[in-house]
């Protein structure tokens, strides 16, 4: 019933909630430095690869309107619409409101979706995954386990050897290519 999947969704919430702010949050946190955050949020926030908790307003002051809608809202990008759709050098995507790395071009690949697509993350810590009962369907969402901003979801038809389609927002990931 409606009411069974509201109380779920609530209990599920509150224990994620819980686990981040009670010491076991470490197995979901990235301990990456943010680039270019030091000078914007403090060299405090980033010490130890810490958490980046900011309040909607700093988010604000930090990303474009469209970033803010994906990242904190958990909006959708139009497909094909992204820079990083079809971005082919090597190099690190990482989350864009805190540059903790996420997924390296060895691990792309064109699904045909529209949307950059990844078979794997660089580290199970570099994101937390959780379900997403919006939209009136069931994904899993994946969200940055550093600053907890709405990345895109994973699915379960990718290629070997993870079988994972992390379908993510081109506008929600940096791109910092290699220098060779």
């Amino acid at each position: 019933s409606i009411y069974f999947s509201s109380f779920c969704l609530a209990l599920i919430t509150l224990l994620w909630w819980w686990c981040g702010r009670a010491g076991c949050s470490a197995q979901f946190r990235s301990s990456a430095f943010g680039r270019g955050l030091t000078a914007r949020v403090g060299a405090d926030a980033l010490e130890g690869g810490a958490p980046l908790e900011l309040s909607d307003d700093q988010w604000r002051a930090l990303l474009s309107p469209e970033q803010f809608a994906v990242l904190r809202q958990s909006a959708t990008e139009e497909p094909g619409s992204g820079a990083l759709y079809l971005e082919h050098r090597p190099g690190t995507y990482s989350c864009a409101a805190c540059a903790n790395p996420i997924f390296t071009s060895e691990q792309k690949f064109e699904s045909g979706t529209g949307w950059p697509s990844f078979f794997d993350v660089i580290s199970p810590s570099a994101v937390v995954v959780r379900t997403d009962y919006s939209e009136g369907m069931v994904r899993e969402e994946v969200i940055c386990a550093r600053c907890h901003s709405h990345l895109g979801h994973v699915f379960d038809d990718g290629p070997p050897p993870t079988s994972l389609r992390y379908c993510m927002n081109s506008i929600a990931l940096s791109f910092e290519p290699n220098h060779l």
